[in-house]
């Protein structure tokens, strides 16, 4: 980056609280768009009371996100700063660097590669299937979100990871604590992270007995005959994949049905056509925000980022929501655009990638399942429901707050 680098003011001069709030379940933050134009690293306070910088332009997130010096595992020295007085999972995939992250990651990625989730796409079709006959059957109106948002993707881990999906709602509460940012007190936090943990703890005790084909028992595998894991990473690891296998793809797949509500034509929109439907699923992941940041990162030497020069540990919230409605990558970004990805304008160069799934060595490895899990869900929707609407005025649509991700309350739907 060329041009004279400048310090930073004091975070506590200034600063912006974080996450910024959203006008309404529609519309991203309206705060972004003025940081990416007048303040591309902003001073911000975040849910914890501690300091951090936010990152808002795409370049710049994109740089942050694949830059060792911002570092996942530095979050949970006693000194960093921290996003929350409860970490997500110290210890665990989202707090680690290479090379014990890879050593991590590389146990379970052989479980999400594109040809294991083509073998999968026929079950996740049955499954996906089975959830519309059921929510025929009940006829409308009805909550999308309960009925099938949430229900479908629990159903995908709980087989891959070979969890009961009778126990969906007890670790759907233990779920959104442990993500909360502001809704749940510590001690709430702790408590509900301490119950699944010991959930998993005795979910682990039973594979031992009795292995089945699933990833967990093959992670207990390594832990116990080849050594590749001790029992606190297997628990942190089967606690992540649990709450990330199910919790963002459940949010996003809420907002992409609300979202093609909201448009002439609604689930017509949905193409046939296979490579028309991966462009629809990449516009809707780019508008619909996972979640309105990212994982904290705390840079551990001093980092040029936007101009400025961050001194070693600040803590960094690489804003991938931001980045994904910036201007200078997306034109008109804040348009719904579902040939935005498609192949021909990619070839042209009229597309371009979004953040939606991270970028560097913390992509998220579920990827290759996330899309196919939306792709299948938006077709048995748009097939089963093709007149599928809203039941209630958009405005009274409304958001979870206080939580990591972004997920409607309810999805009131009906019709013919």
């Amino acid at each position: 980056m060329s041009g004279e680098l400048s310090a930073m003011p004091p975070p506590a001069r200034r600063a912006h609280r974080y996450p910024p709030p959203r006008p309404n379940a529609v519309d991203v933050p309206q705060e972004y768009a003025r940081l990416r134009a007048e303040e591309p690293l902003a001073p911000v306070v975040l849910p914890s009371g501690d300091a951090g910088y936010l990152v808002s332009r795409y370049e710049d997130v994109r740089a942050v996100l694949s830059d060792p010096r911002c570092s996942r595992a530095a979050t949970v020295r006693p000194e960093a700063p921290k996003l929350t007085a409860v970490p997500f999972d110290a210890g665990g995939l989202f707090t680690m660097d290479p090379p014990e992250h890879t050593r991590l990651r590389a146990l379970v990625s052989r479980a999400f590669t594109p040809r294991r989730v083509a073998r999968m796409r026929p079950r996740l079709v049955q499954l996906a299937g089975s959830l519309a006959d059921s929510l025929a059957d009940a006829g409308p109106p009805a909550d999308l979100n309960a009925a099938f948002a949430f229900p479908f993707p629990v159903a995908v881990i709980c087989e891959l990871l070979g969890v009961p999906y009778a126990d969906r709602e007890r670790f759907r509460t233990w779920s959104d604590a442990v993500l909360s940012l502001t809704a749940h007190t510590p001690q709430e936090m702790l408590r509900h992270k301490e119950a699944l943990l010991a959930y998993l703890a005795r979910l682990v005790a039973a594979k031992r007995r009795e292995p089945g084909e699933d990833l967990l028992s093959a992670l207990v595998t390594v832990r116990d005959e080849d050594g590749g894991l001790t029992e606190q990473e297997l628990l942190t690891l089967a606690m992540t994949l649990l709450i990330a296998g199910h919790e963002t793809t459940a949010g996003v797949l809420g907002t992409s049905v609300f979202t093609l509500l909201r448009h002439p034509g609604g689930m017509a929109r949905v193409p046939d056509d296979e490579e028309e439907l991966s462009a629809l699923v990449e516009e809707l992941l780019r508008i619909n925000p996972l979640g309105d940041g990212g994982p904290l990162r705390v840079t551990t030497r001093p980092v040029e980022v936007a101009g400025h020069t961050l001194p070693a540990n600040s803590a960094v919230i690489a804003s991938v929501c931001s980045a994904n409605r910036d201007g200078s990558r997306f034109p008109e970004p804040d348009r719904f655009d579902p040939g935005r990805f498609d192949p021909a304008r990619a070839r042209t160069g009229t597309a371009a990638g979004h953040l939606a799934f991270g970028h560097g060595p913390h992509y998220c490895l579920g990827a290759p399942l996330a899309r196919a899990e939306l792709a299948v869900a938006l077709r048995t929707l748009a097939d089963r429901f093709p007149t599928l609407r809203l039941a209630v005025p958009v405005e009274d649509v409304t958001m979870h707050t206080g939580l990591l991700v972004n997920r409607l309350t309810r999805l009131p739907v009906t019709w013919d």
